[in-house]
């Protein structure tokens, strides 16, 4: 339905039109009665059709000598936001699939999504508002059209001007669901263009507030609660809505407790560990364990069972480990939680991973590394061959900065292909293939058959043996970027593990570019950071690395960081670059010692020297620093 001030437009256009209609519309207010008005029928003077100056004075568009008619996709590559690879071939898929939008087709392929409804906001000459996650208050219309449905339709009511109301809309163009969010509020509306995913990360907070909010005693919880309450059903659904069946049984309803709990908490893992008189669990929050609670030990098999019955695992076996995945819906957004159960000599100790796509959304400027080291990955990652390598130990984000440097690539342009075990994280726009040792689907076989495929950069979850690292090595001379992880303690490491698995040093020094070693390190929370003075010892470590502080930065403790005076984590970075002379030094079989301390004296900024930086800078504490880089100088 056209709107309501178009609508009369077109009826006094058509009553024009008639000629011989024997209701006159109204004179204009500024006519005389009984004034000629040229063109209206009815009035003295009138004639069977309209003349130029009858539809001038209903209606003149706005014109502007400055005004030109510009495309999307134009205006983002002059403004160099996208590439003229990107734009082609986004218009190619808007061809091929109905329904698709430029816009949507550009940020699939790693377009600045910010940038691009920026654009959106100027062609639509409509304002573009920013949302920030906080500043955004829950009112009464948001509460009328519901979460759910603001994020489906992507809109969102802002505030009141005057006795209009201000929506956001990502879609401007979309003008049926403008007019029914009209409707359902009953106002008049200011639409306003908004990111969709700051849109989405806004919705989230609110759903995470309102999980807060609405939380369960866990005595209430396990109350009644007895080992017959688990009935083992089979289930062919995909996805398990933890908020739904909370209803459902006492076990039922504490097993979905914990998962949701642990994923308001942040938790990345969630240990369930029975004692000999006592069921313990904890989470692991910021890369350190936290015991949250102890329910009662008659407990511990009916939690195992449902755990393996989420999984679909087979409960009857107690005496060997299993791997399971569960599929759930948490806070609204889909979560994989990947189960693993270890007999113990207590009973089985069942460990669920929480698998967040969110949490390696990041981009390399997040990860915290110096300006320089940066500039040298970026550098290195847009190499058309070479090794690119990643070390460190388990749980020190080497998959978030393998991940992220791909999103800095031109996904569009590009066969980027992985082989993982497994394929943790899904990515749009790349290849992933997953091992399979027990068929014969190793990484190496893996790496073979993707040689095959065309590609130009190759991730390799993990060089684990002779035979992977010797194709790899091979792919890179071939002209194959390939990006792969080691676990070792420290950059100059990883090129001694690579000669003791068996690969010849002149092949490492003629493939290996970069070595990458990182650790994590938690941050001081924000909410309760204060200088404070350090005591002497700490003030003459600090000085003997170069730094004079009369006053650190500490965390008191405070309700956001659970008393610990640390909240989030950053990155620690070491990078190694190979120039001709460690090349050189390389093909001589160095041992650790000595190749540790030529690339020391070549340049090389070690873990513990960018972690005391980041002490000065007051984002971390020396205490962290020194427990994440023990085995390092």
């Amino acid at each position: 339905m056209p709107p309501q001030g178009l609508k009369d437009l077109l009826d006094r256009m058509d009553a024009l039109g008639k000629g011989s209609s024997s209701t006159a519309p109204p004179v204009p207010a500024q006519h005389e009665p009984g004034a000629r008005t040229p063109g209206v029928p009815g009035t003295p003077g009138a004639t069977s059709s309209p003349q130029p100056e009858a539809m001038h004075e209903l209606w003149t568009p706005e014109t502007s000598p400055n005004l030109q008619v510009l495309d999307l996709g134009q205006l983002l590559l002059d403004r160099g936001a996208a590439t003229g690879s990107q734009l082609s071939t986004a218009r190619t898929v808007v061809s091929q699939t109905p329904g698709k939008s430029l816009a949507d087709a550009l940020v699939d392929l790693g377009v600045d999504e910010p940038s691009v409804q920026q654009a959106v906001s100027e062609l639509s000459n409509l304002p573009f508002e920013p949302l920030v996650r906080g500043q955004v208050e829950f009112s009464k219309h948001l509460n009328k059209l519901g979460l759910d449905y603001c994020k489906t339709n992507g809109v969102i009511p802002l505030r009141m001007a005057g006795t209009r109301l201000v929506l956001g809309v990502t879609h401007p163009d979309n003008l049926a669901i403008v007019d029914e969010v009209r409707h359902k509020l009953g106002l008049s509306l200011k639409p306003v263009v908004v990111s969709r995913v700051e849109l989405a990360a806004v919705i989230e907070s609110f759903k995470e507030e309102d999980g807060a909010s609405n939380e369960v005693k866990v005595d209430e919880i396990i109350k009644g609660i007895e080992e017959d309450d688990v009935e083992v059903v089979a289930t062919k659904e995909e996805d398990l809505d933890l908020e739904k069946a909370a209803g459902e049984s006492p076990v039922i309803r504490y097993v979905n407790y914990l998962i949701f709990n642990a994923v308001k908490e942040g938790a990345s893992d969630i240990h369930v560990e029975p004692q000999e008189k006592k069921l313990k669990i904890r989470y692991r929050v910021d890369g350190v364990l936290f015991e949250m609670m102890n329910p009662p030990h008659h407990m511990h098999a009916a939690i195992i069972s449902r755990l393996k019955v989420m999984a679909n695992l087979d409960i009857a076996e107690r005496r060997l480990p299993q791997d399971g995945r569960i599929r759930a819906m948490v806070h609204g957004r889909k979560l994989d939680l990947r189960l693993s159960t270890l007999p113990t000599s207590q009973g089985e100790k069942a460990v669920m991973r929480i698998l967040d796509t969110r949490s390696i959304q990041v981009k390399l400027e997040e990860l915290g590394m110096g300006e320089d080291c940066l500039l040298i990955w970026k550098h290195h990652i847009d190499q058309p061959h070479g090794i690119v390598l990643v070390t460190g130990p388990t749980g020190s984000g080497k998959t978030t900065t393998l991940y992220a440097s791909i999103g800095q690539m031109d996904r569009a342009g590009l066969n980027i292909s992985t082989v993982e075990d497994p394929v943790e994280y899904h990515l749009s726009a790349i290849n992933q293939v997953q091992v399979h040792d027990r068929i014969g689907m190793g990484f190496a076989a893996a790496l073979r058959a993707l040689l095959r495929q065309d590609p130009d950069v190759i991730m390799v979850g993990e060089i684990r043996d002779a035979e992977t690292a010797r194709i790899a090595i091979q792919a890179s001379l071939t002209g194959h970027l390939v990006l792969s992880t080691l676990h070792t303690n420290d950059a100059p490491s990883s090129v001694t593990r690579l000669i003791n698995i068996g690969v010849e040093p002149y092949l490492i020094g003629a493939a290996v570019n970069a070595v990458l070693a990182q650790r994590l390190v938690r941050k001081i929370c924000t909410h309760c950071k204060q200088q404070v003075k350090p005591p002497d010892a700490l003030a003459d470590h600090l000085a003997a690395h170069g730094i004079a502080m009369d006053q650190v930065w500490a965390g008191q403790g405070c309700d956001k960081c659970r008393r610990t005076g640390y909240s989030g984590r950053q990155g620690l970075y070491e990078m190694l670059v190979l120039d001709d002379f460690l090349r050189d030094k390389i093909a001589s079989s160095p041992n650790v010692t000595e190749f540790r301390r030529l690339c020391i004296e070549r340049g090389m900024s070690t873990l513990r020297e960018d972690g005391f930086k980041k002490v000065a800078q007051g984002i971390t504490t020396v205490d962290e620093v020194l427990r994440v880089t023990e085995s390092t100088i």
